[in-house]
């Protein structure tokens, strides 16, 4: 059978979803294990999309196969008894043989968070970027427009980058404020590597005026990563969730 779970995690002490060969601590490396305890055989996970060193997630899903069989609250609750409290599990379903976490989420989405504000915070440390510098907030919501719909997102792509193609659909993105937060939120069909911490950190070039909102169409058209803004900071970034037809 098949088994989808739910995960949530604050990625501030992790390296990253994905296990490495160096051993460096990641979710994928502390889930596993939890899981395979509840199965009684070693279990590997599939997710719907890896995070980098730092980033969050509310609601990354995964699946794995086993022959083992147990009601969901046991993946769910058995599972977190053997987590570290700062990852658990949500929920957990069987799913359909032809589930995969991954291939089957026909979107993904995200939010970036700034605390926007003269004096940092403390208890936001870790999971806001601390902007203190004066923004102008409608003109990077003018250059946000800019980027919805499909388009090749080259400017925005991380080195590292495995996909094949750099043409996405971004369906919307917006900026909140909350008191004195900043959210940024994105969602498409599909991100390349770095790709919401890049157009973040253009963002923030436009919303210091550092760069004027027609910028924003110039850095688009060159297909060029190197005329883009810095890749913003991980600890802003969440992984939100994954959208699918059957789940």
């Amino acid at each position: 059978m098949k088994i989808a779970l739910g995960v949530e995690y604050l990625g501030t002490d992790f390296h990253g979803w994905q296990i490495q060969k160096s051993g460096l601590r990641t979710v994928q490396g502390v889930v596993e294990p939890a899981l395979s305890k509840i199965a009684n055989h070693p279990v590997r996970v599939f997710c719907s999309g890896r995070t980098d060193a730092g980033v969050h997630a509310q609601e990354q899903v995964i699946h794995f196969e086993t022959q083992t069989s147990r009601i969901d609250g046991a993946w769910l609750f058995g599972g977190n008894a053997n987590l570290p409290s700062d990852v658990n599990f949500k929920w957990a379903k069987e799913v359909n043989d032809d589930f995969h976490a991954r291939f089957n989420a026909h979107a993904r989405s995200y939010e970036y968070k700034i605390h926007h504000h003269p004096v940092r915070s403390s208890l936001k440390t870790g999971y806001y970027l601390w902007e203190p510098r004066s923004l102008n907030i409608d003109d990077m919501r003018k250059a946000a427009a800019f980027l919805v719909g499909e388009h090749d997102f080259s400017c925005f792509r991380g080195s590292m980058c495995q996909a094949k193609s750099p043409i996405k659909t971004i369906e919307y993105l917006q900026i909140d404020e909350v008191g004195d937060d900043l959210i940024i939120k994105v969602k498409a069909n599909a991100f390349l590597h770095h790709m919401v911490r890049n157009l973040v950190g253009t963002l923030l070039k436009i919303g210091r005026e550092e760069e004027s909102t027609e910028w924003m169409l110039s850095v688009l058209a060159s297909k060029d990563r190197k005329e883009a803004g810095p890749t913003a900071e991980p600890q802003g970034l969440y992984f939100v969730k994954a959208h699918y037809q059957n789940i």
